[in-house]
This record gives structure tokens, C-alpha cells and sequence, in this order.
């Protein structure tokens, strides 16, 4: 019966929403609800040390979930990287997300990358079959992955753009004796990078301005059902701006924007027979197309233009460098309450060396009885340019 409620908990949690606790405000909570909700989970420890901020960051291995157009602007020929975070250890302590993910420059005006997210949800034991049904004793390990390519290239020497494609793949089945199967879906991503430099006084500095649309694609169904499930359809808008000091320190000031591209799932209205409801609910949300949805997303709330403020994600961060080689990281992320009540402060750190580089970050929730405190990630990244000079190898 414990696995069993965890699973239960952890299939409301892949929302990874948090209830409000004041009484008066239940009817007010409405999040945008999404099916596969393990793409929105920022897999890497530099981003994740920033706030969740990475759309004008400078370019990085890890540059794949936020913006791949940044790839043509890496200083390094080619790299990989491996993430891993340990997924609401609150509650329980066998989630976690892996991420690999890896880029190569093709000459000096383009790049090719791709990257593999595997998300576990850990071992449930079902306990709540017949006895001496299918499903009593049974043991299942549910899943996402996703597994994406993307071609980039610089139409300047201070813009670029990228394209993408992804495959998405979510085993959550817990009933065997059911009309279910697995969920799957293909995406695409276009993304576009400015990378130039502003005067501040008699100082040069980095100025970088993102903008990521991912998950563009096709609804998700499990079988069972007649009505398909939206994606994380996902705008992101970012800011940057690198500060240096003298040869060694510099210090980059970032920030992030995020609205979910998804139709707010309908409120029952007072007074709303179940019928009328039901229809409602099947013409202004399942009946939608994905590309319908992405517009309708923009004025769609039930409480007009202030709900769909609520609806956006503020993220902003702060990096210092010192000699290239050693980082320190914090940032802060935003929720409306009525939206999720994400609200949390990041820390972070990291080293690099001329072929690997390790980076940590860390999560200290401000709002109660948030699943996402304590939450830890880990990156280890390897440029492939400091692998060839180790190793007596040219570009």
C-alpha cells in the first residue's frame, strides 16, 4: 500500500505543482497541466545554479535544453557533458533525471548537437490488484525519455538561429489489465541567438539576447482514451549581460522569461451541469490542435489578461568567473501561487580544467512544502579540444 500511494503521489507531482495553503485560495490555484512534464526539468547544474536561467547565457555544452542556437558561439571545437539530478528526495529517493548531451562545430558558422534525457520515476510495487490478479505483486518501473538533434548557424557574426527535432517516449502504465500502452510523440524546436557587445562606461561588455520555442508537436496519447494530451509547448526569453572587471574576474547578470504554450485546462463554472461541463471541457481543450493551443494559450485564462500574467515564469541569475576556471553561481525563480507556487533560491559552483569541467547546484525552496527543496544537480563536461592537446592532437 506505501508503494502504491507513492506512485500515486508521484503521477500528481510530474505537474510539479504545489498546493496553496490558504483555504480562501483553492478555487483560485489553476496551473497549466501538461503530460510528460520530465521535459520541463532544467537537467543541468549551471542553469540550474542560475535560477533556471539559460536562453542568453553564455554558450556551453549544456546549451541544448535552453538555446541551441548558441552552439556556433562555443569557444571549443566540439564537447559532451553528463548530467544527473536526484528527483524529489522529500518525498522519495529513487527518481532521478540523466542527461547527456554533446555539440560539434562544423567549421566556423555552424554546429550540429543533440542530447538524451532519461527520467525515472524509480521501482513501484502494486499491491492493490485482486488477489491472484495480473497485477497483484507486480513490480514496474515507469519512465520518459526524450532523445533530440538540432543544426545551428551564424547568419552574422553576432546572430544565429537553430532548428530542431525530438522524440518522446513516457511509459507511466501502473494498470497492465487496462487499455493502455505507452505515449509517444515527436517535437521540434526553433531557436535564435544576438551575441554582441555594449560600452558600460569605459568597460566592454558581453551582451546576449535568446529566445528558445521548444516542444512544437504532436500530442501525446496512452491508449484507453479518445482524447490525446497536450506536450510542454514552451516559450522561453532570455537576457545576459557580462560584466568584466580586469583580466581574471568578470560577472554575468542573466534573467529568463517562460510561458507554457498550452490551453489552461477549463474551470467548472457554478452552477455548470456535469454534461455541459464535460462538452465544454472537449471542445475548448481536447479538441484543440497543438498549434491551436499555442495561440489560444495567450488569452485563454479564466480571469482574463491578469491570470495570464500569472501564467509567466521569472527567472534571473548571477555568475562570477574567476580566471576561467573557477564559478560561482545564485539565482532566483518565481511562480505565481495560483500557477504551481514554485518559488526557490538556487546556489551553485564550479571548476573547470583544459579537458573536464564539474559543476553543483543546489535548491532552498521559499515556499512551504515545496517537493523541490533540497534538490541537488551535478554536470561533468568534456571539451574535446582538451582532449586532442592532452593527448598531442591538433584542431
Amino acid at each position: 500500500m506505501k508503494q502504491a500511494f507513492k506512485y500515486l503521489t508521484l503521477l500528481a507531482l510530474l505537474a510539479i505543482t504545489t498546493r496553496v495553503a490558504a483555504q480562501d485560495k483553492e478555487n483560485m490555484f489553476n496551473p497549466v497541466t501538461t503530460s510528460v512534464t520530465s521535459l520541463a526539468i532544467a537537467p543541468d547544474a549551471r542553469g540550474g545554479g542560475l535560477g533556471d536561467v539559460g536562453a542568453a547565457t553564455e554558450a556551453d555544452v549544456n546549451s541544448q535544453y535552453w538555446n541551441p542556437a548558441k552552439y556556433p558561439f562555443c569557444v571549443a571545437r566540439a564537447g559532451a557533458s553528463l548530467s544527473y539530478t536526484p528527483w524529489l528526495r522529500k518525498l522519495v529517493s529513487d527518481i532521478n533525471l540523466a542527461n547527456v548531451a554533446g555539440f560539434y562545430r562544423i567549421g566556423d558558422y555552424s554546429a550540429i548537437s543533440g542530447s538524451l534525457r532519461y527520467f525515472s520515476l524509480g521501482e513501484v510495487q502494486l499491491g492493490w490488484g485482486d488477489e491472484g490478479g495480473a497485477t497483484e505483486g507486480m513490480t514496474i518501473n515507469p519512465y520518459e525519455f526524450a532523445v533530440d538533434a538540432a543544426y545551428s548557424r551564424m547568419l552574422s557574426e553576432t546572430f544565429s538561429m537553430s532548428v530542431g527535432m525530438r522524440f518522446i517516449y513516457s511509459d507511466i502504465t501502473y494498470d497492465y489489465e487496462a487499455e493502455s500502452s505507452p505515449g509517444k510523440a515527436f517535437a521540434a524546436d526553433i531557436s535564435m541567438y544576438y551575441n554582441n557587445y555594449v560600452m558600460l562606461g569605459n568597460r566592454e561588455c558581453g551582451l546576449g539576447l535568446g529566445l528558445n520555442l521548444s516542444n512544437i508537436g504532436s500530442k501525446i496519447s496512452f491508449g484507453g482514451d479518445d482524447n490525446s494530451e497536450f506536450i510542454p509547448t514552451n516559450l522561453r526569453l532570455g537576457l545576459n549581460l557580462t560584466i568584466p572587471f580586469d583580466e581574471y574576474n568578470r560577472l554575468s547578470l542573466c534573467a529568463d522569461a517562460n510561458k507554457m504554450l498550452v490551453p489552461t485546462y477549463p474551470k467548472r463554472e457554478t452552477d455548470e451541469s456535469d454534461n455541459d461541463y464535460t462538452d465544454r471541457v472537449q471542445r475548448d481543450y481536447y479538441d484543440i490542435s497543438p498549434i491551436a493551443g499555442i495561440f489560444k494559450s495567450f488569452y485563454d485564462a479564466p480571469n482574463g489578461f491578469k491570470e495570464e500574467l500569472e501564467e509567466i515564469q521569472w527567472s534571473a541569475g548571477v555568475e562570477y568567473t574567476y580566471n576561467d576556471r573557477f564559478f560561482l553561481r545564485a539565482g532566483y525563480h518565481d511562480e505565481a501561487a495560483n500557477k504551481g507556487n514554485r518559488k526557490y533560491i538556487t546556489a551553485g559552483a564550479g571548476f573547470k580544467m583544459s579537458v573536464f569541467s564539474l559543476d553543483a547546484s543546489y535548491v532552498f525552496s521559499t515556499a512551504q512544502t515545496n517537493p523541490l527543496d533540497q534538490t541537488m544537480r551535478f554536470t561533468l563536461s568534456f571539451d574535446l579540444d582538451g582532449i586532442q592537446s592532452l593527448f598531442g592532437g591538433g584542431r
